[in-house]
């Protein structure tokens, strides 16, 4: 079972929701609380951690920066009712064969699944 790492943009309530379903997963405000994208991304990298996120400039970091990653799973709903984004989550988390090589875009209509390519970053 893959590892989570929620980013403070997500919330308290997806890392409960995770956390109460079995899901391995810590939380940026309780380990890393304030840190930079950056330094999210490479805690994440070394604890092998898919990072859960509502900031897209992950992205940035990945492609354009060529930040190595251990995974990420942007959500970019227009609820913010956390049950829904859960149900959300974990229907994309089934549909991901490998997360930790993926940027994974999480909307209500789209499960959008990029590779990350490694040799770049």
């Amino acid at each position: 079972m893959p590892k989570f790492l929620v980013d403070e943009s997500t919330g308290r309530k997806i890392f409960e929701l995770l956390s109460k379903s079995g899901y391995d997963v810590k939380s940026v405000s309780q380990i890393i609380k304030g840190a930079t994208d950056d330094k999210v991304l490479k805690f994440a990298k070394k604890e092998k951690r898919i990072i859960i996120t509502d900031d897209k400039d992950f992205g940035e970091l990945i492609f354009r920066r060529k930040m190595g990653s251990s995974g990420v799973m942007l959500l970019r709903t227009g609820t913010t009712d956390a049950n829904t984004r859960f149900e959300l989550l974990k229907k994309a988390i089934s549909k991901t064969k490998e997360p930790e090589k993926c940027f994974t875009v999480i909307t209500e209509k789209i499960i959008k699944i990029r590779k990350i390519d490694f040799g770049k970053g």
